[in-house]
């Protein structure tokens, strides 16, 4: 079977092409990269000497006066919420073929595929002016299947509202786990910035994959062009290599910005294109992850 994304995404059968993208991806890889501990609250006890400081409840002391230390219960399953931007923005392809919403779909389900093949709990979340499904992390292959057929069956459109999706898709999460977010990120009100932070903030691992077409980031179209954005319907006349060059410099200071949130807040950022084998993106991003860095 071709890994090429529009082959991929041409085959009906979801959960056939997710075990085909990860039996490619984690070929070479020593472990699992998504696998670990959560370490959830259990209780407080007194302060001994030689304790951890960071483990001390410093809010707790300021109201008592005296000094507790957390202690935590480790749990070996991980808990994974995957939320895709199903917002019409995400059906644009490129000269690829392939629109940016199949290439997140296909990606959504083969990082499905891997956390449920290691015996941890996956839910989902589709969203775009507001949150369209949600499926709790779970695992079992009963329940991977259904997460398949909710993928499959998902279409793009409407508008984007990224923010409220994702802090309710936040508060679901019952304990800490990792959040993984697939979007093009063309919804940048500060609420989504602050709605990122908050996840991290309070614990969650959090992983966003940007994904674009190559067009949008390169705009190679020499002549004049009208343009329209998908979830307005607003037209703009572009021509000549001033306009392109203006666009290339606004797309890469986007670029830039999200990059710079997200390393802020120690937030793993990876830039996916539509072009790009789905195994060879993500086994790449994997490696990166299992030696302790991702960019």
């Amino acid at each position: 079977m071709s890994l090429e994304p529009e082959a991929l995404a041409a085959i009906a059968d979801l959960e056939l092409v997710s075990k085909r993208i990860v039996d490619g991806t984690i070929s070479g890889l020593h472990r699992s990269p998504f696998h670990g501990y959560s370490a959830e609250f259990s209780q407080y006890r007194h302060y001994r000497a030689g304790d951890d400081l960071k483990y001390i409840d410093w809010k707790l002391f300021a109201r008592t006066d005296r000094l507790y230390t957390k202690q935590f219960r480790e749990t070996t399953n991980l808990v994974c919420q995957i939320a895709l931007d199903a917002s019409a923005s995400m059906d644009y392809a490129g000269a690829e073929g392939v629109t940016k919403f199949e290439y997140a779909r296909l990606l959504a389900a083969s990082l499905a595929h891997l956390v449920s093949r290691q015996g941890d709990a996956v839910g989902l979340v589709t969203y775009a002016d507001a949150l369209r499904h949600y499926l709790p992390s779970r695992g079992g292959q009963a329940h991977l299947r259904a997460l398949l057929l909710t993928l499959r069956r998902t279409e793009p459109s409407g508008q984007t509202d990224g923010a409220a999706a994702l802090a309710r898709t936040i508060d679901l999460l019952k304990r800490r786990g990792l959040l993984i977010v697939i979007s093009d990120l063309y919804d940048e009100r500060d609420l989504v910035e602050r709605a990122l932070m908050r996840a991290a903030h309070i614990g969650h691992e959090v992983v966003v994959f940007h994904v674009l077409s190559r067009d949008e980031v390169e705009l190679p179209f020499r002549d004049e062009v009208e343009l329209e954005d998908p979830e307005t319907g607003r037209l703009v006349l572009t021509s000549g290599a001033a306009a392109s060059r203006q666009y290339r410099e606004a797309i890469s200071a986007f670029l830039e910005r999200w990059r710079t949130r997200c390393a802020t807040y120690g937030i793993d950022y990876v830039r996916v294109f539509t072009d790009t084998p789905l195994d060879a993106g993500l086994r790449a991003y994997l490696r990166r992850r299992a030696v302790g860095g991702a960019s």
